[in-house]
């Protein structure tokens, strides 16, 4: 059997432990695999959700986004209702879809997540924040989402925050 020939090099292989880490929403979100690296195909990243953290409400125009709750809970928003994911639950999220994710308890919550196709996490390369040793990230208010606006909305992410 032959496969047609394409532009990958090979195998991505992202060993435990590495991958490029970036603060976001106050989230601390490890890249596994990115726009670059899969032709495209498939963003994935790592995500420890410390307490009261997670982002604004948002949706993806151009991407389907999947989760995996490793440990903890996260509260997830679909449309105007919500709903808790525990350890082990998967949820996906259709693109168009308004959501966001919190982590409504007193323990930091680790998760995976993929973008299909890739893009997405180029918003946390680029307008996440390095990570400083001996801190703790910050949530993002909008204010701190305006200062990102050209890379959210380069890469297809439309804010439909919530009202109190």
């Amino acid at each position: 059997m032959s496969f047609a020939p394409d532009n990958r090099q090979g195998l991505l292989h992202v060993p435990a432990g590495t991958g490029l880490t970036k603060w976001v929403s106050g989230d601390i979100y490890t890249m596994k695999s990115t726009k670059a690296e899969t032709c495209g195909s498939l963003g994935f990243v790592e995500a420890i959700v410390p307490p009261g953290s997670g982002p604004i409400a948002h949706a993806h125009t151009d991407e389907d986004e999947a989760f995996y709750i490793l440990d903890g809970e996260l509260e997830f928003l679909d449309g105007d209702r919500t709903f808790v994911g525990r350890q082990g639950d998967f949820v996906f999220i259709p693109r168009h879809r308004r959501h966001r994710f919190k982590n409504i308890t007193e323990v930091p919550t680790k998760t995976l997540f993929l973008f299909t196709p890739a893009g997405p996490e180029d918003l946390f390369i680029e307008g996440g924040d390095d990570p400083r040793p001996g801190e703790q990230p910050v949530p993002w208010d909008m204010a701190r989402v305006e200062q990102v606006m050209d890379i959210v909305q380069r890469t297809g992410l439309v804010v439909l925050p919530e009202t109190p």
